[in-house]
């Protein structure tokens, strides 16, 4: 048996021509469709990058426990359970969060890797003389939020050295993979993972590509204050990159034709996550609640030949990336650790049989949000301060640096539970005040006609069913109980009482009140309203306190008259995106 995964990052989904997308150019991905099952309800669990690749490896989900970071000495690793049962699995990638301090033991669970240096802030090469021209060579000067710093620098240095398309990292990345296929293909029991860094930000195309001759490559992750035209030229950049890695998978499809490996080798095309380029009022991912676009991502899968009908054919089950681990094992005939949460996706793929009740998803400190499949329940920490929060680790790395000292000074040893096979870990505190969304309220979607999640729904019978999942997810995921906290959930069962109901939403209630306006009524939404529109748009929270608090005693205010009592202090130009937002808060508290 064989299997091949070829991954991408920031892979959009609705940006793919078998998902719908009618003016994007993704000629191979439509050809892969034809030999495989496409999967329209799939979702990411823990965002971003290593989050999701942690899962990868484990087949359960991270944002319970942890940030960023590496695998951990007690996680069982699907490459290396292949490894070890006589399976070669091999690593091609460009993804340098490989080698840096918070991915530094993904690599080595392969029986080999190599690696093509180049994306983003690496620093391969560097020239100390080089000093970039912030004017020119950051990102584009309608969105001027990205810093100056050391990943920028190092960034402008390499694209200097990627000047045509071969030079490109993912293009030597499929050179690697092909490279095994054509030395390789002959051969039984072995697993290859090509993975690239692209179409992740920055947007970059070489000259011989590249051709407007300008550089709108880099959003920020913040809301969108530009114009449409600015949105639309960052899409039309991620656009002509994706239609580089649409080339690059044609190359796999046509050494697959060349070769004959339909017959007996899986084929899985996939992604970590998505990147909203304007969607959702917002550019970027990870600081946002996550929408589907960032979640609900894309997947292929040609299951070999014990299944051949299913190829071509759409599947509306619902999966999630913690599945892809038992797959491959399963496939391979290696025996599924206790621990993992995710399924094999067979059953899924030969008779669209159901697989599970609910996906959970988030990023640590974050949203917890669940979906049964058609409902999502986007839920919020429930106060400002975002505690208690802590990480469980054995191995104290962030994205690039290890813990500092001071962060580790009150970290304690925590007891062994069934996640960690029953090792001590360190229990370290942390305080995550940039990923309070608290502001932003609960949301409650339906995506059976508003998968791009515009309209946000007021049911609360539904909503208290899928807070009753949501609490389900949580304890059958060994949760650590000051998430509960953190939370506002009860910690003690999974169904809820109705004084537990009346409590999350008195607490909603009284979070909703902002002090500086007492003497007014306010509703959940216009207390949203309100809180969302000052924190987005720092000017208006003087003038906004001003005019409301001139209004007589008493007077009740809805989100709707919120909205139209706030929208004339709003600049022109933000004005677009006072309406969105306004709109997405006003329903929901």
């Amino acid at each position: 048996m064989k299997a091949i995964m070829v991954m991408y990052d920031s892979l959009n989904r609705r940006m793919l021509q078998p998902y719908g997308c009618d003016w994007t150019e993704t000629p191979s991905f439509c050809r892969l469709a034809a030999h495989a099952v496409r999967f329209d309800n799939h979702y990411a669990n823990s965002l971003p990058c290593m989050p999701a690749r942690r899962e990868l490896h484990t087949g359960r989900y991270n944002f319970l426990h942890r940030s960023w970071g590496p695998v951990e000495p007690y996680d069982d690793s699907m490459p290396e359970l292949l490894k070890e049962n006589g399976v070669h699995s091999q690593l091609m990638s460009d993804h340098w969060h490989y080698w840096r301090d918070g991915g530094a033991t993904y690599h080595s669970r392969y029986s080999g890797w190599e690696v093509s240096r180049g994306q983003e802030g690496d620093n391969w090469k560097p020239d100390l003389a080089f000093q970039p021209d912030p004017a020119t060579d950051f990102g584009c000067p309608e969105v001027p939020y990205v810093p100056l710093r050391d990943t920028l620098r190092a960034n402008q240095n390499v694209r200097r050295r990627i000047q045509t398309t071969t030079d490109m990292p993912m293009v030597k990345t499929f050179d690697l993979g092909l490279e095994f296929l054509d030395r390789n293909h002959s051969q039984d029991n072995w697993f290859l993972q090509i993975e690239t860094f692209d179409p992740h930000e920055p947007f970059y195309l070489p000259p011989d590509l590249d051709g407007d001759g300008r550089r709108f490559d880099w959003p920020p992750y913040c809301p969108v204050r530009e114009g449409e035209d600015v949105v639309d030229r960052v899409r039309q950049r991620y656009a002509r990159l994706l239609k580089l890695c649409d080339r690059q998978l044609g190359r796999v499809l046509d050494k697959m034709d060349e070769y004959g490996l339909w017959d007996d080798t899986m084929l899985i095309v996939n992604t970590d996550h998505g990147f909203l380029l304007g969607e959702n009022g917002w550019w970027g991912k990870s600081v946002m609640p996550l929408y589907n676009d960032l979640t609900n991502t894309p997947l292929f899968v040609h299951h070999d030949p014990r299944h051949p009908e299913a190829d071509g054919q759409a599947r509306t089950v619902l999966t999630e990336n913690v599945d892809l681990a038992p797959t491959l094992l399963e496939f391979f005939g290696v025996d599924r650790p206790a621990g993992m949460c995710g399924l094999p996706l067979r059953p899924a793929l030969a008779r669209g049989e159901k697989l599970h009740d609910y996906a959970l998803y988030g990023i640590h400190g974050g949203y917890i949000n669940v979906t049964d499949g058609r409902y999502t329940y986007l839920m919020p920490p429930a106060a400002a301060d975002n505690e208690p929060l802590y990480e469980y680790t054995l191995m104290p790395t962030h994205h690039a640096e290890r813990f500092s000292v001071e962060e580790l000074r009150p970290a304690a040893l925590a007891p062994g539970s069934a996640w960690t096979k029953g090792v001590p870990v360190l229990r370290i505190p942390r305080k995550k005040p940039e990923a309070n969304m608290a502001r932003f309220g609960a949301k409650l979607f339906d995506n059976e006609g508003d998968r791009a999640q515009l309209h946000p729904i007021d049911d609360p019978k539904l909503e208290r069913r899928m807070l009753e999942l949501l609490l389900r997810a949580l304890h059958e995921n060994d949760c650590p109980p000051e998430q509960y906290v953190r939370m506002g959930l009860p910690a003690d069962r999974v169904t809820l009482r109705g004084a537990d109901y009346a409590e999350i939403l008195a607490r909603c209630a009284a979070y909703a009140r902002q002090p500086e306006l007492e003497g007014l009524t306010l509703t959940p939404s216009a207390a949203a309203v309100y809180r969302v529109l000052t924190a987005l748009l720092p000017y208006l929270a003087e003038d906004a306190r001003c005019a409301l608090t001139a209004l007589p005693a008493g007077t009740a205010l809805d989100g709707a008259q919120m909205e139209a009592a706030l929208l004339p202090l709003v600049r022109p130009e933000d004005r677009p995106l006072a309406r969105y937002y306004a709109r997405l808060n006003g329903k929901t508290c």
